[in-house]
């Protein structure tokens, strides 16, 4: 523990500096042995909150790592699991805390199912999480194998002579440990002293006892074999008389380099006695006083001092005026004279051998012929051979005197009072002294008498008697209730106390003292008897200390709210007075005050004439404090009329010894200023201009919030208007009346708008105004109006404010047209007689729920004659209405070469397909469809959006028995694979060998052409084809040059 808590300190100013929360736990692993006391420390630093924190303890075991168990905690009892709720309990398992953010744990006797891992964690006390809350360190218990032995003996050594011990250490830890040795001598109850240590560091150092006699050789320690030790003493003193043991500590070092003693075992001890070689003794007498009386006792005490008393033989004879009183033997047994045997025998004296160096005379009841001079006398005899005794030398102290004086010497009794005047209910104590100061076996008998005051006549109120009894007088009634008796247990003073005084007490008094002596008979016989001076008792009313504060003050509230009145009383006469208290207003108007309520010392209500003429009985409350000294009254529901300057009278009243209330005082308190006023206006709506911007069918919520309000019980109205585009006064939509009953505004104005309206309340000071499924028409400049009422104190309802918020600007529209149909261009071939799909997919949509009307078309062309210009054609389409879906599912009639051909399909939301069956050659033709997008109002009424037309698709109908060639004229890409795209590929290989060919020849033979570059002219057909395929391709290259 000392060595921990340097550290533990160090810590701690460490902890200071954190910023968070940080728990730190004793470093580990730490190895210690089973059965030991183990301690170990865990502080918290960084936290917030209460400066005392909690700590709880928990294991987890080598057999699960993973599973908690709880150990000890300090705040709750009931952390502790079973198999450690019995070891908690008594307290062999505890946590000590040293400050408020650091503890200790104990495990008293630590055992081997202890071992694990340890967790010290902190309960968090912060406003949020931050930092660390427990710390984890591991322990583990080793077993006890240290053994410490030595043989037990008992060696009788003569001063001088030399003493040798050994002890045997050993230990087979398997962790390295140090090992320390250390030799003590005890003697009889005494502390353990020191001889000479081993330290684990291997240091040899000697007792503070014993340092000058190692330094000298005569103390030594040697090891003599692997696991003894030797002490070695060489000159012994008497002194070293006593029980010599070892003791062994074996120490580890933990991680914190420290060393720590894991056990500590001391072997059996060895019993050496010394003989002194001195034979010099000296005496001494001793009594407790000088003066005594007589029937007192008497000790005297004859002390030996020698050095080895038990082993030698002394004889002790006690005198009295130089005469022999008694005699003992070195056997102990005592030899009294005539005299003295026959008091002994009596019970009254003794003499005996308390120790082997003191010896006792004692005297029960001392007589007046005991005083005198009393000696001892101590001689040491010499035991010979043959067994007798022979005197050898003989000492004696100086004589002691005493004085026995008789009981009456000086026989005087006082009466004294330290409260000759005292007040009503007051206590005062009398004290009869009386000298000089008897024992308590003396037999004294005390009497107090008293005359009344006005009285001449002396009667008896109690005699304490000489046999210890009480015995009240005759005329002591009325004192026996409030009077008490007691006599000191020293002596035989008595004292008289009396409480509650009141006039009845008031008087003289005296007390008489008797002294008695028992006869040896059993009678009585009266020695002396005294009679103390008169004491006169004065009996006063008290002298009042009330005092009322004159502290004055302003209020000044709102009307309705309670009037606060205080009367406080600073001080009391008594803790026992009584109060009567009277409540006073004073208006401008009036000349003195009138009186509001009163309440009697008795605690009983009286309402004044102003309470009955205002109406105030059921709007006042009164209240005293627990302590008494604070009285208060309370207006509830103030009115504007109920201002005014209130003070309080106070009147002090006390319980007499008579058990009558009388009035000792009275006082006015200073005064209390009171304004009453309505409340101030502190009605707040939100003044932020909002813009909202909303599609139709949304549900459109406006808010109106009122920030501060005069009062939290107020009711409020709320108002919604709004101003439409082109209008110029506002229309009222709605309002929520006090009761939050909701009204609509004109039903002309508001039309069917008001049955999408809803006007909620979710929470105190919010209103939302809640428009669902908006349509363009509710656009416009909303607004709230706010109105706060407050109930006055006669429970009428006024209205106190009024403010409105600012403009909310709804535009409500249509959604954006985001309507794509697919216009990507395709070529489909078909056989006479199959089908063929005609495919309208929407890319997208403006709203999910959206509608569409979907019409395919046909368009064929054909010939419209030469009327443009020669070697230019023109073509003429005609488009077809192939089918028509609206956007209510509803199909529009087929065309009579379509009839009984069609079959539609919608395969997915945005997908629709139409199937033309039993395809012939009038269906060739390019096909596209039309796509209306399609929405409802808030009405009901469905309106275009948008439409969007798809790519275009030509569909080529072959007849079944097409040739090749019109297989390939129905299919551009087998047509362009055919007929066109070998003849540029064609061209190029020949003018790439004409090039070869050209660039082998001398350039100068063929000067005709450019740059010496002969020209080449390649003719061929030119291509044309129409749709139909019905002419033969012709294909032309027209000439030009290559460079």
């Amino acid at each position: 523990m000392r060595t921990l808590r340097p550290q533990l300190a160090s810590l701690l100013l460490l902890g200071m500096a954190l910023a968070q929360r940080q728990v730190t736990v004793q470093e580990g692993p730490l190895y210690r042995t089973e059965g030991s006391h183990v301690t170990l420390w865990c502080k918290v630093s960084g936290y917030q909150g209460p400066a005392e924190q909690n700590f709880q303890w928990s294991i987890y075991l080598p057999s699960a790592p993973e599973r908690e168990v709880q150990i000890v905690s300090t705040v709750d009892p009931s952390f502790p699991y079973a198999i450690y709720t019995q070891r908690v309990r008594g307290r062999g398992i505890f946590v000590e805390r040293l400050q408020g953010d650091a503890v200790l744990l104990h495990i008293t006797e630590l055992q081997e199912r202890d071992a694990g891992q340890y967790e010290c964690h902190t309960p968090n006390t912060d406003e949020r999480y931050f930092g660390s809350y427990s710390a984890k360190m591991n322990l583990v218990v080793i077993p006890d194998s240290l053994r410490v032995t030595a043989v037990p003996q008992t060696l009788n050594k003569v001063e001088h002579d030399s003493l040798e011990l050994k002890c045997e250490v050993s230990k087979s830890t398997a962790q390295h440990s140090h090992v320390s040795i250390a030799w003590y001598r005890q003697r009889g109850g005494e502390a353990p002293v020191e001889i000479i240590s081993l330290s684990r560091d291997f240091v040899l150092r000697a007792g503070s006892a014993y340092a000058q006699r190692q330094a000298t050789g005569d103390v030594r320690l040697d090891k003599v074999g692997e696991t003894t030790s030797k002490l070695t003493i060489y000159n012994l003193h008497p002194s070293d008389q006593g029980e010599f043991y070892c003791e062994a500590a074996e120490w580890i070092q933990d991680p914190d380099d420290s060393w720590y003693a894991m056990t500590r075992k001391r072997s059996q001890g060895t019993i050496v006695n010394v003989q002194a070689t001195d034979k010099e003794f000296s005496v001494r007498l001793e009594t407790e006083k000088r003066m005594y009386i007589v029937g007192e006792p008497v000790e005297f005490r004859c002390i030996l001092e020698a050095q080895n008393v038990p082993d030698r033989y002394f004889s002790i004879s006690w005198a009295f005026n130089s005469s022999l009183i008694a005699s003992l033997g070195p056997n102990a047994v005592p030899v009294l004279n005539n005299e003295f045997a026959q008091r002994e025998a009596l019970g009254q004296l003794k003499v005996a051998k308390e120790s082997d160096n003191v010896f006792v005379l004692k005297i029960y009841r001392l007589r007046l012929e005991d005083s005198g001079k009393y000696n001892c006398r101590v001689t040491e005899r010499e035991k010979t051979v043959t067994g007798d005794f022979i005197d050898k030398e003989s000492k004696r102290p100086k004589n002691i005197p005493i004085t026995v004086m008789p009981l009456k010497a000086g026989f005087a009794v006082t009466a004294i009072s330290r409260t000759p005047g005292v007040t009503y209910n007051e206590s005062f104590d009398l004290q009869c002294i009386i000298k000089p100061h008897y024992p308590s076996w003396v037999p004294v008998s005390v009497t107090w008498r008293f005359q009344p005051a006005g009285s001449t006549e002396f009667h008896d109120l109690v005699t304490f008697t000489r046999d210890g009894g009480v015995q009240w007088g005759d005329r002591a009634a009325a004192f026996r209730t409030r009077t008490a008796i007691e006599k000191a247990e020293s002596s035989n003073n008595v004292r008289l106390s009396i409480s509650r005084a009141s006039d009845t007490e008031a008087g003289k008094y005296q007390c008489v003292a008797e002294l008695w002596r028992k006869n040896y008979n059993s009678s009585w016989t009266r020695l002396a008897d005294r009679t103390s001076n008169l004491l006169e008792i004065r009996v006063l009313r008290p002298v009042t200390k009330l005092q009322v504060s004159k502290s004055k003050r302003s209020i000044t509230l709102v009307e309705n709210r309670p009037i606060p009145l205080n009367c406080s009383v600073k001080s009391q006469t008594s803790p026992d007075s009584h109060f009567a208290v009277l409540w006073y207003v004073h208006k401008p108007s009036d000349a003195d005050g009138k009186l509001i309520l009163k309440t009697t010392h008795s605690s009983a209500f009286e309402y004044g004439t102003y309470a009955e003429e205002e109406g105030l009985r059921g709007r006042l409350q009164f209240e005293r404090s627990a302590s008494g000294g604070l009285f208060s009254l309370t207006v509830q529901r103030a009115e504007v009329r109920d201002s005014g300057s209130y003070y309080c009278h106070v009147e002090e009243w006390l319980l007499s010894p008579n058990h009558a209330w009388y009035k000792l005082a009275e006082e006015v308190s200073g005064r209390t200023e009171v304004t009453v006023k309505q409340p101030d206006n502190r009605l707040q709506v939100s003044q932020t201009h909002k813009n909202i911007t909303a599609l139709e069918n949304e549900w459109v919520t406006l808010e109106c919030l009122v920030s501060n309000r005069t009062s939290p019980s107020s009711q409020l109205l709320v108002e919604w208007s709004v101003w439409r585009p082109g209008r110029s006064e506002k229309e009222v939509v709605a309002w929520l009346s006090r009761q939050s009953t909701l009204h609509y505004g004109d039903p002309a104005v508001l039309g069917e708008l008001r049955s999408r309206l809803h006007l909620e309340s979710p929470a105190p000071g919010l209103f939302l105004l809640s428009i669902q499924n908006s349509t363009v028409r509710d656009s416009g400049a909303y607004g709230c109006r706010v109105e706060e009422w407050l109930l006055d104190p006669g429970d009428r309802w006024y209205k106190r404010a009024e403010d409105v918020s600012g403009l909310i600007t709804l535009a409500v529209k249509q959604p954006d047209p985001t309507l794509q149909v697919d216009t990507a261009t395709a070529n489909l071939t078909v056989q006479e007689k199959e089908s063929f799909p005609l495919d309208c997919s929407i890319l997208s949509r403006s709203s999910p729920e959206s509608h569409f009307a979907v019409t395919w078309y046909n368009l064929r062309a054909k010939e419209a004659g030469d009327h443009a210009e020669e070697g230019e054609e023109e073509e003429e389409e005609e488009r077809e209405v192939v089918l028509s879906v609206g956007p209510d599912a509803i199909f529009s009639p087929e065309a009579s070469r379509w009839e009984g051909r069609l079959r539609f399909q919608r395969l997915s939301a945005l997908l629709f397909r139409l199937t033309v069956l039993q395809a012939g050659g009038a269906d060739t033709g390019n096909y596209s469809c039309r796509v209306e997008e399609w929405l409802v109002d808030p009405n009901g009424v469905w309106y275009r959006l948008a439409e969007e037309e798809s790519g275009m698709v030509a569909v080529h109908v072959q007849d079944a028995g097409s040739t090749l060639q019109s297989v390939i004229c129905s299919n551009d890409a087998l047509f362009y694979f055919v007929f066109f795209y070998p003849f540029p590929i064609f061209g190029i290989l020949i003018i790439t060998i004409l090039l070869v060919r050209f660039k082998s020849r001398n350039s100068s033979k063929n000067s005709e052409g450019k740059n010496g570059v002969p020209l080449l002219w390649i003719k061929e057909p030119h291509l044309n084809y129409s749709p139909t395929c019905l002419e033969p391709p012709v294909l032309s290259i027209h000439p030009g040059t290559i460079d």
